[in-house]
């Protein structure tokens, strides 16, 4: 029995230890070819830019920033929950000011695709452009007026050949405060009704 259990364990290693490997070749091959191959640098590979649902935004009052990430054609990055724990989720994390909570943020599902690399097993992706969703309350001691929410997008680009090391690249949103009794208005509307889905 105890015989049976180790070899099992023994596979498990072995298999993680093969991803391992395959994924620090990849990485290997991407920073040694950078330069003569054309492949790009890991944060150009991204661009994303924030977006605020509500402005201004009353005390008490709930908000969502958007963040919308165009990924170059030709590449992707991991999807929040990558098919394998080595691979790098894509997250979005907000430095909030004093007065500023976070509710919730919101992911959307990744693409299961298949690569050279990774033939035997899909990864699940995103490409394209994709929208992630911060949930956040200003609080009644928010300061009033203008103020900046730091954002850090951390992503690992692969094309259908190489990963890139992971990077964090930041960006910010602006907002503006005001009394719990102002009135507000939607901004982008076009944006979180589709990230919303309605």
């Amino acid at each position: 029995m105890k015989s049976k259990q180790n070899r099992k364990v023994r596979g498990v290693v072995r298999h993680w230890l093969v991803r391992t490997l395959w994924a620090a070749v990849f990485l290997l091959v991407a920073v040694g070819t950078n330069a003569q191959s054309g492949i790009l640098a890991p944060a150009s590979v991204v661009k994303p830019r924030a977006y605020v649902s509500l402005q201004p935004i009353p005390r008490g009052k709930q908000f969502e920033i958007a963040v919308v990430a165009n990924i170059v054609a030709g590449y992707h990055v991991n999807s929040h929950k990558p098919t394998d724990p080595y691979l790098i989720p894509t997250t979005i994390t907000p430095a909030l000011p004093k007065g500023f909570q976070l509710v919730d943020t919101i992911y959307p599902p990744g693409q299961e695709k298949r690569f050279p690399f990774s033939p035997d097993k899909p990864l699940n992706v995103y490409s394209g452009t994709v929208t992630l969703r911060l949930k956040l309350t200003a609080q009644n001691n928010a300061a009033l007026g203008p103020a900046t929410i730091p954002l850090t997008l951390r992503y690992q680009a692969c094309n259908d050949a190489a990963c890139l090391p992971p990077v964090k690249l930041p960006l910010s949103a602006k907002v503006d405060v005001a009394a719990a009794t102002a009135k507000s208005r939607s901004s982008h509307p076009e944006i979180f009704r589709d990230a919303s889905g309605r």
